[in-house]
């Protein structure tokens, strides 16, 4: 294979995964799993058992969700919405970059000013990927519904 053809396999593969999405119906699924997540978790705070294990398998199922419901299409989906769609990852991964800088030293000054003094700050994937979610879902929201 010469170059030309490599480079415009790989450029094939690349817009296909791209342009990737979920039927509309999946919104649904993903909204629902993640309300069923969301009042599990609840349910086992309240128990106040140790639940490390199944709260990893919600958290995990909770980002699933999520990613469900922002790669589910709409009813009509246009170009406007794809570029809608692009600008609301934009903002998330940039929110998420900021995030992600800006959190961990809040969390020690704040938790420093009510507790003793601990380098220990909780920060974890989970939060990072759950906030760009949340914030690309209502980015996308906001955007598509003042076109």
């Amino acid at each position: 294979m010469n170059k030309e053809k490599i480079i415009a396999c790989e450029k094939t593969k690349i817009e296909k995964w791209s342009q990737f999405q979920l039927h509309n119906r999946w919104k649904v699924i993903g909204i629902w799993l993640c309300l069923a997540v969301f009042v599990t978790l609840i349910g086992l705070k309240l128990i106040d058992t140790d639940y490390k294990l199944p709260k990893d398998i919600m958290s995990r199922l909770l980002l699933v969700g999520l990613l469900i419901i922002i790669l589910a299409k709409e009813k009509v989906e246009d170009e406007l919405l794809q570029s809608l769609r692009a600008k609301a990852f934009t903002l998330a991964f940039i929110f998420g970059v900021i995030y992600a800088l800006v959190q961990p030293f809040i969390d020690f000054v704040v938790h420093n000013l009510l507790y003793p003094p601990s380098v220990d700050n909780g920060f974890s994937y989970f939060q990072l990927l759950s906030f760009m979610l949340v914030i690309q879902i209502m980015f996308f929201e906001i955007l598509k519904r003042n076109r």
